[in-house]
């Protein structure tokens, strides 16, 4: 890709301020007032460049090196955002609105699980807290360790669902277990726990044995959509972190199953990120992180929930939760890095360092956001008249 190409690229943004350095030296700046970001090229970047997807092409150049920056990445991301109707098809991280695109079939769910969370237990016990934790954290204390942050998020979960001793609970996209084995271990339920990551399942099972909990907690290596109401039924379904990978044609079957294995009066708490308005996937977000799925509108959500004559009783937003979260995972894989390279390599290793920098900053500048949504299975009078109680300690 030419210069005069790349400033033609850069020539779109009518918002921001900022500059870029090219490799023969040559400084272009951009915007009225005084740049708050510098990107440097430190070489032509490939004929391969594609102009009408230039962000996943950007970050495919970074991965490889090309360039690099000066400043605070969280003002790269904003200015992609102020910018993103002139570029095509979707802005960076897609507000990780477009993260995801819509799934094919079960088998390619599984294949698109596989991609990401197969990596490997070893890999993300190296940047992840000790309970493998891999969704947005709660933070009840500004200095609360992420650890401490993550049991505070499954704590706060499992008060939203009122458990009681003997209940059935089923967690679809159970991770590694832990809020499986905690509602068991604090309220006595029997739980159910699937996951389509064959890591995940290995790990979460190991971790019921040595607590002796097999009689209590079963871990299936399932999709959601194979579990039959004559089979199973359940007073209170959680998922956390797992929406966003059914994809965009495929959430009115995930409600359709939770209503049918869900009793009459039941409790549900749906865990997921959310965009303000529907938009296409991120290009490389979704070719290198997170193949498949989609990012629903919080309005597509809700819109939904009457149809399976669900009652929205609680919604609570996390969304700077998940900015910290992150950038407690960013701290944690910069420090493994030698690690990750050993195992990977120098362009994995710039990959997620971009996806977790990126994902951070469009918690904080973008529309996107995580919310908590508790539902019932149609009415349910017997539940608290107010919800103050899931905030006292």
């Amino acid at each position: 890709m030419t210069k005069d190409m790349m400033k033609d690229l850069f020539e779109r943004f009518k918002v921001g301020n900022f500059t870029v350095t090219f490799w023969d030296g040559e400084v272009c700046r951009y915007g009225q007032s005084p740049p708050v970001v510098n990107i440097i090229f430190k070489k032509p970047l490939s004929s391969t460049f594609n102009p009408d997807n230039p962000l996943l092409s950007l970050g495919e150049a970074y991965m490889e090196g090309d360039w690099d920056f000066t400043g605070e990445f969280e003002e790269i991301i904003r200015i992609i955002e102020e910018n993103k109707d002139r570029l095509k098809p979707a802005g960076i991280t897609g507000k990780l609105t477009g993260l995801f695109q819509t799934v094919a079939g079960k088998r390619k769910q599984k294949q698109n699980i596989e991609h990401h969370y197969d990596l490997g237990n070893d890999f993300f016990s190296l940047w992840l807290d000790e309970t493998l934790s891999y969704s947005c954290a709660y933070f009840k204390q500004p200095d609360d360790s992420l650890y401490q942050a993550q049991i505070n998020k499954i704590d706060h979960i499992l008060k939203k669902l009122q458990l009681k001793p003997g209940e059935r609970l089923l967690d679809i996209g159970c991770g590694w277990g832990w809020l499986v084995i905690r509602a068991a271990q604090q309220y006595g339920v029997r739980a159910l726990g699937i996951t389509l990551s064959d890591q995940q399942y290995e790990g979460a099972r190991q971790r019921v044995r040595e607590l002796g909990l097999e009689g209590q907690v079963d871990i299936q290596l399932a999709n959601y959509l194979d579990l039959s109401e004559r089979d199973y039924q359940f007073d209170k379904i959680v998922s956390v972190g797992m929406f966003e990978h059914v994809g965009k044609d495929n959430i009115p079957s995930y409600m359709d199953r939770v209503n049918n294995l869900l009793v009459p009066g039941g409790l549900s708490l749906l865990h997921t990120i959310t965009g303000m308005t529907e938009e296409p996937v991120n290009a490389w977000i979704e070719k290198y992180i997170f193949p498949g799925g989609y990012i629903p509108s919080l309005r597509e959500i809700i819109g939904l929930l009457p149809e399976y004559r669900f009652h929205l009783l609680h919604a609570e937003s996390l969304r700077l939760h998940y900015a910290k979260t992150l950038d407690h995972w960013y701290t944690n894989f910069t420090r493994c890095c030698d690690k990750v390279r050993e195992k990977f390599d120098e362009r994995f290793v710039r990959m997620w360092g971009l996806y977790l920098r990126g994902c951070a900053a469009s918690f904080r500048v973008s529309g996107l956001d995580i919310y908590q949504l508790l539902f019932s299975k149609g009415l349910n009078n017997s539940l608290p008249m107010e919800y103050s109680f899931i905030y006292r300690d």
